[in-house]
């Protein structure tokens, strides 16, 4: 995983197959190996339920070993842009091929590190390509060592869930593509090069991209990226049967690569076990290890080698990839079966007003069927959803509107709306913005922006607001780096006019985090919005997550 800020001066520094057992799973503490058995989460109607496997452990440390070796015979390093890495990506590839998959590299381009290696893809066959469920690792390390639980262990646990899944050769109801990531520590490199490299309909058929960054972390705990999302369903579901009572991965929030994904609107989930964040006295109680200290303690130094690894946080990982691939891709397809999309996929209301989209349907096998349209969750209080017409028969569509009221708090909300059919059911998010009474409207750049020494980063957002700006603009700013106190922030109006919202300067050091700041402005509340960091100092860097303005 990629460090949120660089401090120059110191850069050195399960579920088996047994899913019919009736038995509670019980929490293992950190450091156990023994193989969990979960019961599992209901399937889609739509497959004939399919036990999914348990993944070797002993495999997947075996190809610990290797990269380990790899290290060992280029610097003690497998950077991108080493042999070391080139090493790492052949005997993946190698792997892969001898096991049936269609595999490629990409070329790391563009914006990538001068000199990394490639990316590396691989398909297994079968499956409906239109809708494409992908895994992904990355496979560099940092220069300062052999990266084996970052991230090595994700990489490795990859390559052995997908050899996994050739040696069982079910039959796939959707596609099943995995990634291993070139550049990664340099900001995201090789996955964000990987994802622009995509037309707009191939990024369409990715229908979830699922992360998967430090699983093996010796003082870890079990996180969850975007936990309460569709995509993260089934590795909570997997993680919440074993009693393990996941979280949300809030310290490696837009550090991996499903930010790269999410960013392309995308649906992105996975799984970390934590990096140089400390432990809480309640992560201790309830999954075990020692409160007060990192959870991976050789984060990015030297000591990252095949002894920085928990077995019990490995094994876990792995067989909760292969449960979501078995749930969401492998089985036998009903002779009837449909899909249903949102059209657009999100829209926004000020409250008292309404907002529509299209709900649409596809025969996706054998005759046509009559859907039954509903919204089941995610509809926000003082609002009301209706469907005209409220059924169709598949290949037909309808129009949603959801009408607020005046009293339907302002906000974002993931509506889900579920299609019944004579055969199976299916559901899709539509995601409606409410707003307030007066007016106001918010708008987010969640892109990340490097920011580096004596640099300036602009980023940009469209308001569509009509009117003039109320006075004061609000706005919202999260970043991650280390001395807030190096930076210079403002704010450049549509009209051209600069706005200085923080200065630089000062005798010490503190981190930024997120800042709120009420702004006064003339102007008008339509048009581009820019918002400026200039680095002023040498030594720390950083980057902008992300920040919103409302007008």
């Amino acid at each position: 995983m990629r460090r949120t800020a660089v401090l120059a001066a110191t850069v050195a520094m399960a579920l088996t197959g047994l899913l019919a057992s009736a038995t509670p799973a019980i929490a293992q503490p950190p450091g156990s190996t023994r193989d969990d058995t979960s019961r599992g989460a209901p399937r889609s109607a739509s497959l004939t339920a399919l036990a999914p496997p348990d993944v070797s452990l002993t495999n997947i440390k075996a190809h610990l070993n290797q990269l380990q070796s790899i290290a060992n015979s280029n610097g003690g390093t497998r950077r991108s842009t080493t042999a070391g890495y080139t090493a790492s990506v052949s005997y993946v590839e190698q792997r892969l091929q001898a096991a049936g998959y269609t595999t490629r590299r990409g070329t790391c381009t563009p914006g990538c590190t001068s000199g990394a290696g490639p990316n590396l893809i691989a398909d297994w066959p079968g499956g409906d390509e239109n809708q494409v469920i992908m895994a992904g690792a990355h496979l560099d390390s940092v220069s300062a060592g052999p990266g084996i639980n970052d991230n090595g262990s994700g990489s490795s646990m990859l390559l052995e869930v997908a050899l996994t899944l050739a040696a069982q050769n079910p039959a796939m109801t959707k596609h099943v593509r995995f990634g291993w990531w070139s550049d990664e520590e340099q900001g995201l490199l090789g996955s964000r090069a990987y994802v622009s490299s995509l037309s707009s309909a191939d990024r369409t058929k990715i229908k979830q991209y699922l992360n998967f960054d430090m699983v093996g972390s010796v003082n870890g705990g079990y996180f969850i990226n975007n936990i309460t999302t569709t995509a993260a369903a089934d590795l909570r579901a997997f993680y919440t049967n074993l009693g393990l009572a996941p979280e949300e991965n809030t310290e490696g929030a837009n550090r991996s690569d499903d930010a790269s994904f999410r960013n392309a609107g995308i649906a992105t989930s996975g799984v970390a076990a934590g990096a140089s964040a400390t432990k809480t006295s309640a992560q201790a109680t309830k999954w075990g290890g020692t409160a007060g200290r990192a959870y991976d303690p050789c984060y990015h130094r030297s000591c990252d080698t095949t002894a920085n690894i928990s077995d019990a946080h490995l094994d876990r990982s792995g067989d909760a990839l292969a449960y979501a691939i078995w749930t969401q891709a492998v089985g036998t397809p009903n002779s009837r079966d449909f899909s249903i999309g949102a059209s657009p996929a999100s829209g926004s209301a000020q409250a008292g007003q309404s907002a529509t989209t299209t709900i649409s349907t596809t025969t996706t096998s054998g005759t046509a069927q009559t859907v039954s349209l509903s919204a089941t969750s995610g509809v926000p209080s003082g609002a009301t959803a209706t469907f005209s017409p409220s059924s169709v028969t598949s290949g037909g569509s309808s129009t949603l509107t959801l009408s607020t009221s005046a009293s339907t708090p302002p906000g974002t909300y993931a509506v889900t709306v579920t299609g019944t059919g004579e055969t199976t059911s299916h559901a899709t998010t539509w995601t409606l913005t409410v707003t307030g009474t007066g007016g106001n409207r918010t708008f987010t750049n969640d892109t990340n922006y490097t920011i580096n020494d004596l640099s300036t980063i602009n980023s940009p957002v469209t308001s569509t607001a009509t009117g003039s700006a109320v006075s004061p603009v609000q706005v919202s700013v999260t970043i991650s780096h280390t001395c807030a106190e190096d930076l210079r922030i403002r704010l450049r109006g549509p009209n051209g006019t600069y706005y200085t919202i923080d200065s630089s300067g000062g005798s010490s050091c503190t981190s930024y985090g997120t800042r709120t700041y009420s702004v006064p402005v003339s102007q008008q509340a339509s048009g581009t919005w820019t918002l400026q960091v200039t680095d002023d100092y040498f030594i720390d860097t950083g980057f902008l997550d992300s920040w919103t303005i409302t007008v």
